[in-house]
């Protein structure tokens, strides 16, 4: 793979602390080159941040990186080894079609993964291709940059490059490569994969690296390891709150798809929810519902228990000892997911205290949405401008009622209604990536080779709580349709 010494003024500066790992975590190989790589999506704004210079990057010689077939220098391209229990099912996994360029260090002294997805074949593809196809690339950067917006932890889009080549799934289609960016590609299946691999010196390994790359600063008492874990939970109980507020099903929570950093990762079949039921899911992989809006908490608790199992033999020596410091541990999650849940519902109501019946007034509201298959977002956008929406929901007496006693709890606080509302306009979005809008911004970019749809769109998603004009266009509800909304993995 050659080098292109024109690129290095584009700013990289990478280190590759996780190839000091053992050789166990992962194999060395380089991108497989593609035919004709085009530069298709880049987030400009993304690479100023990370110390790149963006006009450097936006020709030729930068496709030719996104899409593998020039390495910047400092690059170690590795594909990373690990394991991981999909839809309960326990089994060897690996990077099958990513590579991990090395780690770009900002400006800020700040470390973030450089990952190319779509890069072809690794030791882990299983029989796979290596390779990703255009409209599931340009999903993810959609959506990304969407949770991005909404001030979800996650992993970004830095580009997406067309390869020029055609790949076959159910049809032939084009052929495409996402840098993804991530604070690291850690993931509970990494832990389970030294865990069942490896020995307690690999574990030990990792668990030390995890420390110091993701919670450095935090007080490691007598048992680092313990420490670890609770972190760990602490960050997912946050990050799974955050999708329930605003209704995001991730559609695929297996445990190698849970990142230890607390960004949502893997972005497959995944969509927001327009009417409000816990029981929607969108996978069409996923028939049982195993990961449907409402069972994301439990599964949430379920990962972190397979994590908590990795990390026995270095919480305690005794492994009776072990088990139950991991239990504990594992037994505040629902607890610290539902203070952050609670409390984050209290901000969409514009509610700055705490009483004890806010959660009767939060489960009735959600019931009165289900009941008469209110759309989620936009309740809570009428609710905090304050219009009365001419729908099933609005319409009903048991409405009218709640209404009052939410009125009612809103001026027993200190706060003014002024303020109340501003704090609705904070929390509670004027739009998300509707699933009507992000399918028409694929069908024009991947068929008519139209970008401007998709580039409306994310303009629009970058500030979801502006409450603007142009986006009033983004909160209408799609077309009824008899058929369910389907997404697909995209692998």
């Amino acid at each position: 793979m050659m080098e292109n010494k024109a690129i290095q003024k584009a700013g990289w500066n990478f280190d590759n602390s996780y190839a000091d790992l053992p050789q166990l975590f992962y194999s060395r190989l380089q991108p497989t080159p593609v035919r004709s790589p085009k530069l298709i999506a880049f987030n400009h704004s993304l690479a100023e941040s990370l110390g790149l210079h963006a006009q450097a990057l936006q020709n030729d010689e930068g496709a030719a990186i996104f899409a593998g077939n020039v390495m910047p220098a400092g690059a170690l391209p590795i594909a990373q080894a690990y394991a991981g229990h999909q839809f309960g099912n326990f089994t060897m996994l690996g990077d099958g079609r990513a590579l991990l360029l090395g780690e770009q260090i900002t400006p800020d002294e700040q470390r973030y993964d450089i990952q190319l997805k779509g890069a072809g074949r690794t030791p882990y593809s299983r029989g796979g291709d290596g390779r990703a196809a255009l409209g599931p690339m340009l999903r993810e950067y959609i959506i990304s940059e969407a949770m991005h917006g909404l001030g979800i932890p996650t992993t970004r889009s830095l580009a997406v490059a067309e390869t020029g080549e055609t790949i076959l799934r159910e049809t032939e289609l084009p052929g495409a490569v996402l840098t993804r960016i991530a604070a690291s590609h850690l993931r509970v299946g990494t832990f389970q994969y030294a865990a069942g691999w490896g020995t307690k010196e690999d574990l030990q390994a990792l668990a030390d690296y995890t420390l110091r790359r993701h919670f450095l600063h935090a007080d490691l008492g007598d048992n680092r390891y313990l420490v670890l874990l609770r972190e760990v939970i602490r960050r997912q109980a946050a990050l799974i709150a955050k999708w329930q507020l605003v209704g995001f099903i991730h559609g695929v929570m297996n445990t190698d798809n849970m990142a230890l950093s607390g960004e949502t990762i893997d972005y497959g079949p995944c969509a927001f929810m327009d009417v409000y039921n816990p029981s929607t899911v969108f996978s069409s992989i996923d028939v049982q519902g195993r990961y449907a809006y409402g069972n994301q908490p439990h599964i949430g608790a379920w990962n972190l228990a397979r994590f908590a199992e990795t990390l026995l033999p270095l919480l305690h020596d005794e492994q009776k000892q072990a088990i139950r410091l991991a239990e504990d541990e594992i037994a505040n999650y629902h607890e610290l997911f539902q203070r952050n849940w609670l409390s984050g519902m209290r901000a969409k109501l514009g509610l700055y205290n705490e009483e004890e019946q806010d959660q009767s007034l939060v489960d009735d509201l959600l019931r009165l949405m289900e009941q008469h298959q209110a759309d989620y977002t936009n309740t809570f956008l009428a609710l905090t401008f304050d219009k009365q929406e001419d729908n099933a929901l609005f319409g009903s007496s048991e409405f009218t009622r709640w209404h009052e006693r939410w009125q009612e709890r809103r001026v027993r606080q200190e706060e003014s209604l002024e303020s109340s509302q501003q704090l609705m306009r904070s929390s509670n979005p004027a739009l998300i990536p509707r699933n009507h809008r992000v399918e028409e911004a694929l069908e024009a970019a991947v068929h008519h080779e139209d970008l401007n749809v998709m580039q409306r769109l994310l303009k629009a998603l970058a500030n979801p709580f502006e409450h603007s004009s142009e986006q009033a266009e983004y909160c209408e509800l799609p077309v009824p349709s008899g058929r369910p909304y389907r997404t697909f993995c995209g692998t």
